[in-house]
């Protein structure tokens, strides 16, 4: 088998690892999501996401989506909240706290500290078990066979259903919140988009 060949061998392997996780996402979505989903509703404030590394640069992805479609939110480095950024988390807030393990000290840290506040946090994490979720007043459960990358070590499957998580939270709210069209265009007044929505 030649290089390439095992190459994109091993992108259809990726492809179709990440696919079947999706899928079975997909099968448990309601009970996985319902508690969140109501924390959120609820919120009076502002949605707050947290992470560390690739679960970082997801989160800031779902605070982007959350944004535009409704639900004000901003990402938080959880790094950086240890060092004096929490200021800006108030207690009408809600805390998405993302990592993996749901060991990550950092992220486990924050967490703790905005429960310490009386902040509602939400966790999305492969390990229900873990310090994360334990913390948590609700978790969504990443749960996947393996990563997608050759060595299994790679966050791959695991970032694919964290992006999907939060589109899934950004879909449940628009529907709930009746947002439209028309309110999606008032945020988006310059790109394509806004000369698609704002005709």
């Amino acid at each position: 088998m030649s290089d390439l060949t095992k190459a994109l061998a091993a992108a259809g392997a990726a492809l179709q690892t990440e696919a079947a996780a999706l899928n079975s996402f997909a099968q448990t979505f309601e009970a996985n999501l319902k508690p969140a989903l109501e924390i959120v509703i609820e919120c009076k404030g502002t949605v707050v996401i947290s992470g560390l590394g690739k679960s970082g640069l997801v989160g800031a992805k779902i605070a982007a989506t959350l944004s535009s479609t409704g639900t004000p939110s901003f990402f938080l480095h959880a790094a950086d909240a240890l060092h004096g950024d929490s200021g800006s988390l108030n207690t009408a807030d809600v805390l998405i706290v993302i990592s993996n393990s749901g060991e990550t000290a950092e992220v486990v840290a924050i967490a703790k500290m905005a429960k310490s506040w009386n902040n509602k946090v939400i966790a999305i994490t492969k390990n229900s078990s873990s310090s994360l979720a334990k913390t948590a007043d609700a978790t969504i459960t990443l749960a996947f066979e393996r990563e997608a990358d050759p060595l299994n070590l790679a966050p791959t499957t695991s970032t694919t259903l964290t992006i999907a998580a939060g589109d899934a939270l950004a879909s449940a709210l628009m529907a709930y919140r009746g947002f439209t069209s028309e309110k999606f265009g008032k945020f988006h007044p310059a790109g394509t988009l806004g000369q698609v929505t704002n005709k």
